[in-house]
């Protein structure tokens, strides 16, 4: 047998795991509000979503928690696709918002784009309907004590 057919039998098949996560994140009761879509792979997710009124600051455009959320859980999701047994937290965020929008979806992308024994540093970027940018955000993301198989959603 060839060292590369070798190579590629022996790798596991993650996307049960990546499929668990999304299961986890469209169980959570604060994402039935949003109704989100996600898909998440290696070191990567993107999420979407419809914007509503509900969103909405006095001024009609979108509030900033709204661009938090959503790169937030987007790097989030990539730093947690590489770790395969315990849920990630969150220890730091910070989010730019470079243009308003009130209407159409908005989408980010989540990349890991560093990660050592004890932490992942992902960066993310939410784009309007026509595929400009409206933000972007990084953070750092540690491994916590609760296992991805006690949360609720992950397995069901």
């Amino acid at each position: 047998m060839s060292e590369s057919k070798l190579r590629i039998e022996s790798e596991p098949d993650l996307s049960q795991h990546y499929r668990g996560l999304e299961k986890m994140y469209l169980a959570g009761p604060i994402d039935q509000f949003y109704q989100s879509k996600i898909s998440i792979s290696e070191g990567y997710s993107e999420i979407e979503i419809d914007v509503k009124k509900e969103f909405f600051h006095g001024a009609g455009a979108v509030h900033g928690s709204v661009y938090f959320k959503l790169l937030d859980d987007a790097a989030f999701f990539a730093s947690n696709s590489l770790e395969k047994d315990v849920f990630v937290l969150t220890t730091s965020f910070t989010t730019y918002i470079t243009r308003p929008i009130s209407s159409g979806k908005m989408k980010a992308i989540g990349k890991v784009v560093n990660k050592n024994r004890t932490q992942f540093i992902a960066e993310s970027v939410v784009y309007d309907s026509d595929g400009r940018e409206i933000g972007r955000g990084n953070g750092i993301f540690v491994r916590s004590k609760v296992k991805l198989s006690d949360i609720d959603g992950f397995n069901s």
